[in-house]
């Protein structure tokens, strides 16, 4: 389907409707769930999740999660033409919640003898956010030298993304506890990205 095709079928949708459908047992995120730009829900300020968590809006984030370690799997992402991301906000997907999920993986390293090795840890960052807010940053900025891209926009825009290069991030995980925590590199980029979407923002309003 086409972006506009996306963004037409998930217009004749309510949000509950939406929902149900993303968080079937049988169901998984794919790219025809994620709307385009031009769809209302990327320009508009998403409402906090009620406490405590539904079963519903976990099962969304669990989604969500999902989605993302299968568009990092070059066999699944080619069977199911996925675009390989390292975040998903619901706005992305036609709701008005704020929700993310961030999947951030570690990169091997080499030896001397230029042999792989593989990562301790698979990831830097994977977690699911509900209510997301940066409470504190950096004066220092940044920007990702390859530039930003977006799941929600499907051609490239060249330039860079300017945001703070840390920042402290506030949120409750799926278990419902509040968490704080601090974030540098990479994975400050991709978190200020996704809790962007929850507010109406795209990467090139920077």
């Amino acid at each position: 389907m086409t972006g506009n095709e996306i963004n037409e079928k998930l217009s004749a949708l309510t949000t509950d409707q939406i929902q149900a459908n993303l968080i079937q047992a049988s169901h998984q995120i794919d790219m025809d769930d994620i709307v385009r730009e031009g769809f209302p829900t990327l320009r508009e300020v998403a409402n906090e999740v009620s406490l405590p968590l539904s079963d519903e809006d976990i099962r969304l984030g669990e989604k969500m999660m999902q989605f993302l370690h299968n568009s990092q799997d070059p066999i699944i992402a080619e069977k199911m033409g996925l675009r390989g991301g390292v975040g998903l906000a619901g706005n992305q997907l036609g709701l008005m919640k704020k929700v993310i999920a961030v999947l951030v993986p570690n990169e091997p390293e080499h030896d001397e003898a230029g042999q792989v090795i593989p990562p301790k840890e698979a990831y830097k960052l994977q977690e699911i956010m509900y209510n997301a807010k940066i409470v504190s940053h950096s004066v220092q900025d940044a920007a990702l030298e390859t530039g930003e891209g977006c799941l929600s926009v499907d051609q490239e825009i060249p330039g860079f993304v300017v945001r703070h290069a840390r920042v402290t991030v506030e949120y409750v995980n799926k278990a419902g506890e509040k968490k704080k925590i601090r974030l540098k590199n990479f994975e400050s980029m991709c978190v200020q990205h996704e809790i962007d979407h929850t507010n109406g923002i795209m990467f090139y309003d920077h």
